[in-house]
C-alpha cells in the first residue's frame, strides 16, 4: 500500500468535506489541522481545482460557482426563483433609462420583466434581444462580436469597441460566482474582460443571485464586491451572508417570497 497516495487521498476527501460543510476553506487553517506544511496543502487545492472541486483564492479556496453548465441547460434550473428575482430588479428602471442587460439566464428573466415603459435596452446576449424584439417601446441595441454559445454572449475585441461608446443607466451584470472576498467571477476570460469593461463606465450595477451562488466563486474576476450598486437576493438567504454584502456598501434588494 502506497501510504503518501493514502494520506493525499484523505486530505483531499478532508478538504472537499469542509468545502461542502463551509462553501470556503483557508491553507493556513487547513495545514494545522492536518498537520501539514502550507506548501502542501496549496498543492492539495491546485491539484483539486484542476479536477473542478473547487476554485482557488488568496489564502484559500472557495467551492465551485454551480453556473457552469451551458445556458440552454441554465436556463431550465429554477425559473420560479429566478423570475422573483427579476421582478425585484426592474423596480429600479424607471422612463427613458439606458439599460444594459448582460448574458445570463437570471438577466433573460430580468428582460421578460421589464416595465412597459420607453426605455433603450442595450445586450450583448441574442436571446435577451429576442426576447424584446416584440416590445415597441423599447429601443433596442446589440452589441457585436464573436457569438459564445456556452455563454449565450457576443464577446471578443468587436464587442468591446461597441461598449467603449455606451454609459448605461444600470448594468444588469451576470456572475457566476458573487463572493464578500472574491467579488463577482465568471467562467470565461473573454466575458469577464468585458463585464470589466462595462461596469466601469455603468452609472450603476446591478447583480441578481440565486442563493447557491452566494460564497462561491468561478475562474475569472470580474469586479470586487465594493463595486457593485445593488444585489438582489432571495428572500431566504442567510443573514450573515448578506450582512458581509452590506458592510461592503452594497445596496441590497430582496426577491418577495410568493
Amino acid at each position: 500500500m502506497n501510504t503518501a497516495n493514502l494520506l493525499l487521498k484523505e486530505r483531499h476527501a478532508f478538504i472537499r468535506q469542509r468545502l461542502q460543510a463551509d462553501g470556503r476553506v483557508l491553507a493556513l487553517d487547513l495545514a494545522q489541522q492536518l498537520s501539514v506544511s502550507e506548501d502542501t496543502i496549496r498543492r492539495d487545492l491546485r491539484d483539486l481545482a484542476a479536477a473542478g472541486w473547487c476554485t482557488r483564492v488568496y489564502g484559500g479556496a472557495l467551492a465551485p460557482s454551480p453556473a457552469a453548465g451551458p445556458l440552454a441547460e441554465r436556463r431550465t434550473l429554477a425559473p420560479e426563483r429566478k423570475a422573483r428575482l427579476a421582478r425585484s430588479a426592474v423596480s429600479l428602471v424607471v422612463a427613458d433609462s439606458v439599460l444594459f442587460i448582460d448574458a445570463g439566464s437570471t438577466n433573460l428573466a430580468i428582460a421578460a420583466a421589464l416595465p412597459e415603459l420607453p426605455l433603450t435596452v442595450i445586450t450583448n446576449a441574442a436571446a435577451v434581444a429576442l426576447a424584446l424584439q416584440d416590445r415597441p417601446a423599447i429601443e433596442l441595441i446589440m452589441i457585436g462580436g464573436r457569438f459564445d454559445r456556452r455563454t449565450g454572449a457576443n464577446l471578443g475585441a468587436a464587442a468591446l469597441r461597441d461598449a467603449e461608446r455606451i454609459r448605461p443607466d444600470i448594468f444588469f451584470l451576470g456572475g457566476c460566482g458573487v463572493d464578500v472576498e472574491a467579488g463577482v467571477t465568471c467562467f470565461n476570460y473573454e466575458e469577464a474582460e468585458f463585464k470589466r469593461s462595462l461596469a466601469a463606465i455603468s452609472k450603476s450595477v446591478l447583480v441578481a443571485a440565486t442563493s447557491e451562488k452566494l460564497g462561491t466563486a468561478a475562474n475569472y474576476a470580474v469586479l470586487p464586491v465594493a463595486h457593485l450598486t445593488h444585489l438582489v437576493l432571495e428572500s431566504d438567504v442567510d443573514s450573515g451572508q448578506a450582512d458581509g454584502f452590506a458592510r461592503q456598501g452594497v445596496q441590497l434588494m430582496y426577491a418577495k417570497a410568493e
